[in-house]
């Protein structure tokens, strides 16, 4: 399990190589990277600034990576969140999930990111057109968050 909080981008492709080199049990790989927009619905984006509480954040990025491996059969997990300020277009967020089967590692994937976007402790300042201001969690995310509740072991086929 690696989790890091960083100012520096990374690369998807060498982190994923990373949890599967010399690996033959790994049947899945999954992938995510979320990305900094420059145009919503609200209009352009400058610029996002992320800032978090160094070691609560990674604590709690961590536990709910346990969880996570609790919930399915994972092989190894990868979570890097980027902070400081953010240009559209520069990488946010990574999350890479291995297992044996597609399922469990899509699905740890999905849980993560949920999780990530509703409950990390991570705050989002948002420059738009010579304004900020304070980003707020979105119905829609915490509703994705929700569907995880009470769900068991192995929730997906494998």
């Amino acid at each position: 399990m690696t989790v890091r909080l960083q100012r520096e981008d990374f690369d998807a492709g060498r982190e994923a190589a990373l949890l599967t080199h010399g690996r033959t049990d790994i049947g899945a790989v999954v992938t995510f990277t979320g990305i900094c927009r420059g145009r919503e619905a609200a209009g352009e984006i400058a610029a996002m600034t992320l800032e978090h509480y160094p070691g609560m954040a990674e604590a709690e990025i961590a536990r709910h990576v346990e969880e996570a491996k609790s919930r399915w059969p994972l092989l190894g997990v990868t979570v890097i969140h980027r902070y400081g300020r953010l240009v559209p277009g520069d990488n946010i967020v990574l999350v890479v999930t291995t297992s044996a089967h597609r399922d469990a590692a899509f699905a740890a994937a999905e849980f993560l990111m949920d999780y990530l976007k509703t409950k990390a402790p991570f705050w989002k300042l948002e420059e738009r057109a010579g304004e900020t201001r304070w980003v707020e969690a979105k119905q829609s995310d915490g509703a994705a968050a929700d569907r995880w509740r009470g769900k068991g072991r192995n929730e997906a086929a494998e």
